[in-house]
């Protein structure tokens, strides 16, 4: 009996005529390569589902079965509740000036898991006005973090311009860190980075930062915090 995968004329004839089947393809290493690669491309081309929006994850289950379903359900709650998260953590990204009025509302209740920086200053205090530059520079970098300031005389009655500037660090309705006078900030060369890296240092962000802007930042913290420590008695009075 003829072979009818052979190539003849006559199993041409047959085959134009579907007497006998077409011949049958052989798969070749070749076209085990080019099935891998085409594979791959497809792959690379998709997206992992954690990593699709909410819109593409809609239109990706027109295309799905209903064993699929549930999954793609489960996928699309986890990334609302990732949505709402990062909303909520960065619903700030600017300096707020309050009042000794709004001292509760915006510091004591500002929420649960809430950091708030606080600057006291006064105007026309030329470290006053840098730390105001800073502090606006660093809440637009950090969002998640609520940066506040207030004018002494408005939040604090007769606290006394010595203790200017003065930074108070809240979190959850207590105090965590208070740096008071500008012993703490090292005068008119007090650069961002330094601030930044004195409140990660104290849990309030999370920096970039590698290390110390310059020598002697954690010297400069140090020392302050003694002398914030001496001094404490003589500035109950206010």
């Amino acid at each position: 009996m003829q072979d009818p995968n052979a190539d003849t004329e006559w199993n041409d004839i047959l085959r134009a005529k579907g007497i006998i089947p077409e011949k049958e393809q052989e798969v070749t290493e070749d076209d085990v390569v080019s099935m891998l690669e085409q594979t791959i491309q497809d792959k690379a081309k998709g997206k992992d589902l954690c990593d699709m929006s909410l819109q593409e994850l809609d239109d990706k289950e027109d295309d799905i079965d209903d064993e699929e379903e549930r999954i793609f359900e489960a996928y699309r709650r986890q990334r609302i509740e990732e949505m709402k998260a990062s909303a909520a953590k960065s619903k700030f990204g600017n300096v707020l000036e309050i009042s000794k009025e709004d001292w509760v509302r915006e510091i004591n209740k500002a929420g649960d898991g809430i950091w708030v920086v606080l600057h006291v200053y006064k105007p026309g205090v030329p470290l006053c006005t840098l730390l105001n530059q800073h502090i606006l520079e660093l809440a637009r970098k950090f969002p998640e973090v609520k940066f506040v300031k207030s004018v002494s005389s408005v939040c604090i009655p007769n606290y006394p311009d010595k203790n200017l500037p003065t930074i108070f660090v809240y979190h959850e309705n207590e105090m965590k860190k208070q740096w008071v006078g500008p012993h703490n900030f090292g005068g008119m060369n007090f650069k961002k980075d330094e601030l930044e890296w004195m409140l990660s240092q104290n849990g309030v962000l999370k920096t970039d930062l590698e290390g110390p802007p310059r020598q002697g930042v954690d010297d400069v913290m140090s020392r302050a915090v003694r002398e914030s420590a001496i001094d404490s008695d003589d500035e109950n009075d206010w």
